[in-house]
């Protein structure tokens, strides 16, 4: 199994030639595997699933940077097709984070991830109450009744799933949401189609050399 060595680690998190800065690497806190961050089989995605480029998201409910970044991102994903998108629920910036996480991967048993992420996206506001955060995910469409169903059957892996984000986010050294891993490229902050659409090319034009 690979894991993330200090040089690595360094060449994961490469600099893009984009408006992003990126920080020295830091020492990691235990052994995290490249397979683990990119294919965590629990783990929520989008986009294609064979393809050339992945882009590993974590983000939280209440991050305004996050949710001025979601449409871009996914209009990316839809308008590339050759785009695999990894969604890392990292919740820590409130406790109504953990609500938000819960919520959203609940939804997945139903097949509906997206749709409550979508929803809870489009709250706007860093200090999210859970009752707001119910509310839209109620308004989304998905059957409540099963969701607060998996929600106990699945309360177990869906806590286990946050926590090896937790533990990963961790071991990169993340600071703050969103974090994107664009392939080897690491960018941070509320980017734009466009810069979501060139770290994408460079990612591309890396893989090809």
């Amino acid at each position: 199994m690979l894991f993330l060595t200090r040089s690595l680690f360094a060449a994961v998190l490469a600099a893009l030639s984009v408006a992003f800065v990126m920080p020295a690497a830091p020492a990691l806190a235990q052994d995290i595997s490249v397979d683990a961050i990119l294919n965590d089989p629990q783990a929520p995605f989008a986009g294609n699933p064979k393809g050339d480029v992945t882009i590993v998201a974590f983000l939280d409910y209440n991050c305004p940077f996050c949710k001025k970044s979601a449409p871009d991102l996914e209009k990316l994903v839809k308008a590339d097709g050759k785009i695999r998108l990894v969604y890392k629920d990292w919740p820590f910036l409130a406790p109504t984070s953990v609500h938000g996480a819960q919520l959203a991967l609940a939804a997945k048993y139903q097949g509906k991830y997206e749709q409550v992420h979508h929803a809870l996206m489009g709250i706007p506001g860093k200090r999210v109450g859970k009752e707001t955060m119910t509310e839209a995910v109620q308004k989304s469409g998905v059957d409540m009744e099963r969701l607060n169903a998996d929600l106990k059957q699945h309360g177990t892996e869906i806590q286990a799933l946050i926590q090896r984000n937790l533990d990963q986010a961790d071991a990169l050294g993340l600071t703050g949401t969103p974090v994107y891993l664009i392939g080897p490229f690491k960018a941070s902050g509320a980017l734009s189609y466009e810069q979501f659409h060139k770290a994408v090319a460079e990612a591309r034009a890396k893989g090809k050399q």
